[in-house]
C-alpha cells in the first residue's frame, strides 16, 4: 500500500471514469484549445517506453521541502510540488481543471515536466547528488536504491551535501527521474 508516482499508459490516458483519465485528457484539450495551444494527444507521441514508471512515495518530505524553501521562490516550489498531473508539453504555468482523481480531489492541477525537470535538475546540482549513480528505467529501481543500501554505498565512495539527508536526495532524484522520463517517453505522470 501507500502512494505511488506511476507514468499512465495510453488506454488509461484516454479511458473515461474511474478507472481511466479520460476525463483529465479531455479538460486539458479543452483548456489548451481555450488558449491557443495544440492539443495533447498521448497516442500521437509515436515514442511507447519500456516498461514503465513507478516509484513509491513513502520518506518524509521535510527536509527536501526545507531544501526547496533555501533554493527556489513559493512560486517555483509550487510548481515542483503542487502537480497531480505531469505531462510531456511545454507550459509556462500550471493548468488547474475542475475535474478530479482519485488522489487530486475535485481539481486536477496540470504541470508542464520541462520546468519541473529544470527545477529538479536545480536542486541536484545545489545538493551535488551523483546523477549518473541514480537508477533509471526498472520500477521502483530508485525506491530500492534508497531502501537497501545502495545510496549509502555512493555516499561513502562519492561524499556531499546530498548524503547528509537521504530523504531529500529521494526526493530530489524522484521528481528528476519522473521529469526525465515523462519528456522521453512522451507519456504523462500522475499518484496512485
Amino acid at each position: 500500500m501507500g502512494v505511488y508516482l506511476v507514468s499512465v499508459a495510453a488506454q488509461d490516458w484516454s479511458r473515461p471514469g474511474e478507472d481511466g483519465y479520460g476525463d483529465v485528457a479531455a479538460a486539458l484539450n479543452t483548456e489548451l484549445e481555450r488558449r491557443g495551444l495544440p492539443r495533447y494527444e498521448l497516442w500521437q507521441s509515436g515514442r511507447e517506453a519500456p516498461g514503465w514508471f513507478e516509484e513509491k512515495v513513502s520518506p518524509s518530505m521535510d527536509g527536501f521541502v526545507a531544501l526547496c524553501r533555501t533554493l527556489l521562490t513559493d512560486a517555483e516550489l509550487s510548481t515542483l510540488l503542487d502537480w497531480s498531473v505531469l505531462v510531456p508539453i511545454a507550459l509556462e504555468e500550471e493548468i488547474v481543471l475542475p475535474v478530479g482523481t482519485a488522489y487530486s480531489g475535485e481539481e486536477t492541477v496540470v504541470a508542464g515536466a520541462s520546468r519541473v525537470l529544470a527545477l529538479a535538475e536545480r536542486l541536484a546540482g545545489a545538493v551535488g547528488l551523483p546523477v549518473d549513480a541514480i537508477p533509471a528505467g526498472e520500477n521502483l529501481a530508485l525506491s530500492l536504491w534508497f531502501l537497501e543500501g545502495g545510496a549509502e554505498r555512493t555516499a561513502r565512495e562519492r561524499p556531499g551535501t546530498w548524503a547528509e539527508d537521504q530523504d531529500a536526495a529521494f526526493y530530489v532524484a524522484l521528481y528528476l527521474r519522473a521529469a526525465q522520463y515523462c519528456l522521453r517517453s512522451g507519456c504523462p505522470m500522475t499518484y496512485s
